[in-house]
């Protein structure tokens, strides 16, 4: 697997992203550097760290060390809770920018709405001044439900990039992903094997990747990329890494896709962003 093999989404703003990448949460910042130059030999081009990670730091040394030359690299960040309002979020982000060691980020993310501060409007008024000075290839949001999405519409005329929400076949977000669709927003799933568990050794997942000759995870990660969603699968093993790589030489059939569809259970493995105001 190349990178020239990972499909691309193109952005409302014309900015193209790999529809696979990798993430980095819960990897040791200690850690963290070995684990996405791994990455990189993998074939992975887009990496998705946050400043509450810790390991922003990590993830910029690797890029540097790697020889992949920047702008063939997409890189995410978030902001965390506690920097919601406009001159905090600014200050935020020249931190993670400096912790990357990079000029740039290719999409830059409110990580949680954080509904009690009620400040995250304010907080998209600054991701939307670091858009237009080039800082951030394109803005976006993470948790956002629709009730939030549309207070921002009604405060702002750019509409987010991205919606990053916990998405996998326990938990399918049917509403979200279609008011994303509806509204040009490309949603991307974290979390997209539900932490493994029992996803993946639920009779359905496991009775599709015999059919396919497959693991249970390249049935699941299979099926988030046919409805269109962008995934960042985490593992610190190289193995692995291939592994939620090997997806583009197989299909489900619409048969398989049903199957899958009735496993919803609205069952969350974190926060549910309505009540989540942790800073």
């Amino acid at each position: 697997m190349t990178e020239n093999d990972i499909p691309v989404v193109e952005l409302n703003n014309g900015v193209t992203m790999p529809q696979v990448g990798y993430g980095v949460f819960q990897v040791p910042p200690d850690e963290t550097a070995v684990a996405v130059t791994a990455a990189l030999e993998a074939g992975y081009r887009s990496i998705d760290t946050a400043t509450l990670y810790g390991n922003e730091s990590g993830v910029g040394r690797a890029i540097r060390d790697s020889g992949v030359p920047r702008e063939d690299l997409f890189l995410t960040t978030k902001l965390w809770n506690d920097a919601h309002g406009y001159d905090a979020a600014l200050k935020a982000f020249d931190a993670s920018l400096a912790a990357l060691g990079t000029d740039y980020v290719d999409l830059y993310l409110i990580h949680w709405p954080v509904p009690d501060a009620g400040l995250y409007p304010e907080t998209w008024r600054a991701l939307e001044k670091i858009n237009a000075e080039g800082r951030a290839r394109a803005v976006g949001v993470s948790n956002f439900q629709p009730h939030h999405l549309d207070t921002l519409a009604e405060n702002s005329d750019i509409v987010p990039a991205v919606n990053q929400i916990e998405e996998h076949p326990f938990l399918q977000q049917a509403a979200v992903r279609e008011y994303d669709a509806a509204h040009g927003i490309v949603t991307e799933a974290w979390s997209p094997l539900a932490k493994g568990g029992d996803l993946l050794s639920d009779p359905a997942v496991t009775a599709l990747a015999d059919k396919h000759g497959r693991t249970p995870a390249q049935v699941v990660l299979r099926w988030h990329l046919q409805l269109g969603n962008v995934i960042i699968p985490k593992s610190v093993t190289p193995t692995r890494m291939a592994e939620n790589l090997a997806l583009f030489d197989f299909a489900l059939d619409d048969g398989d896709m049903a199957r899958l569809a009735e496993l919803d259970r609205g069952e969350r493995t974190g926060p549910d962003p309505d009540t989540f105001n942790r800073r």
